[in-house]
C-alpha cells in the first residue's frame, strides 16, 4: 500500500510515469467497467480516455482516508460511463467528483475485463490473479496464498497479465494523447 500511496502523491505533482503506471495497474479494469456499461467499444474507448484526463485533472482530490484509490477511480469511470449513455439533464456526477457519496454494493468481477478477447487471451492463472488484485482488493501477499503460489511467481502472474494487455491496448499513444490534452 506505501507503493500505492507514493504512486498517488507522484500523480497529485502531475508526474506523467506515474500515470503511465496507474494506467498499466488500472486500465483493463477500468475498461471493462465502461465497457459493460457502453456496450460499444469506441465509445467506450473513449469515456476510458475522459476517465483518465479526469483522474490526471481531478487527482487531488483523491482522500485515502476515504476509501482505495481504485474503488475512487472505478466510481469515476462507472459515473462517466453512465453520463455518457444519459442525456446531459440527467447526467450522474458533476464536476465536484463526488465519488464518495453514491457507494454501491455492486463488486466488479472478472467477466468486466472479458472485452475484444483480451483476458480471454491471458492464461487462466493470469485471469485468477487479476482478479484477486483488481477485483477482490486483495493484496499480493494475501493473493499469493489464495493461488497457493509463491510470492514471486504471483508478482511475476500480475506483471505478464498487465504487459499483455498493455499491449492490446496502445499503452503509450493512449498517454500522449491525455499528456496533450490536458496541455492544451
Amino acid at each position: 500500500m506505501q507503493d500505492d500511496l507514493e504512486l498517488i502523491k507522484r500523480l497529485q505533482n502531475q508526474d506523467n510515469t506515474a500515470l503511465s503506471l496507474i494506467y498499466d495497474k488500472y486500465a483493463a479494469a477500468l475498461y471493462g467497467v465502461i465497457l459493460r456499461i457502453c456496450k460499444n467499444e469506441a465509445k467506450a474507448q473513449d469515456v476510458l480516455q475522459e476517465t483518465f484526463i479526469k483522474i490526471w485533472q481531478k487527482s487531488n482530490s483523491y482522500d485515502p482516508k476515504k476509501g482505495k484509490f481504485f474503488t475512487w477511480s472505478y466510481r469515476i469511470a462507472k459515473n462517466l460511463a453512465l453520463n455518457s449513455m444519459r442525456s446531459p439533464s440527467k447526467l450522474i456526477q458533476n464536476e465536484d467528483l463526488s465519488v464518495y457519496k453514491n457507494e454501491s454494493t455492486e463488486e466488479p468481477t472478472i467477466d468486466l475485463l472479458q472485452l475484444n478477447g483480451s483476458l480471454k487471451q491471458l492464461e487462466p492463472h493470469h485471469q485468477k490473479a487479476l482478479e484477486l488484485v483488481y477485483f477482490n482488493g486483495l493484496t499480493h501477499r494475501e493473493a499469493h496464498k489464495e493461488m497457493d503460489v509463491p510470492l514471486g511467481t504471483f508478482k511475476s502472474y500480475i506483471k505478464q497479465a498487465l504487459k499483455k494487455l498493455r499491449a492490446a491496448y496502445q499503452k503509450e499513444l493512449f498517454i500522449l494523447w491525455i499528456i496533450i490534452e490536458t496541455m492544451i
